[in-house]
Order: structure tokens, then sequence, then C-alpha cells
């Protein structure tokens, strides 16, 4: 699909410069930043990294840490 969007001038010429040196058309620089900011703010990925978190062996997180995110998620209704 063809689109027109405003951008300001700094960050089109950085995005010109990264698909050059990446020897990529604009349009696919563009289409492959949008999915990831996309899949980035998705539910589904945002689950995932919880998921991911969930599943390290707490011994591996510093137990200041492990203490916060455990007692963040008992607080939780969800």
């Amino acid at each position: 699909m063809k689109t027109a969007i405003s951008i300001p001038d700094p960050i089109f010429t950085a995005a010109e410069k990264m698909a050059a040196e990446l020897d990529i058309s604009r349009s696919e620089l563009y289409a492959k930043a949008v999915a990831e900011f996309v899949s980035a703010y998705s539910g589904e990925s945002i689950t995932k990294k919880i998921n991911e978190v969930l599943a390290t062996d707490s011994s591996e997180l510093d137990p200041v840490l492990a203490k916060m995110l455990m007692d963040s998620l008992r607080d939780n209704p969800w």
C-alpha cells in the first residue's frame, strides 16, 4: 500500500543513510521499522517478555530485583 507521511528532516536523513548502508529501499526500511514497533508494543509481545522473565531461574536474578518483581505481581489483579 502506498501512503504519504511527514517526518522530521533529521529522522528522514538518518533513515536515508541507514537504508543506503543496509542496501535496502526506503520503503523496506520503513516497513521493517513499523513492523518492529508494532511487534514491540503488541499485547502478545509484552506477555511473551513477562513469561520469559518469570521462567528465568530466580537464583540468576539480583535478589532485590527478584523480590520487587514478585511483590509487583502479587499485588496485580490479573
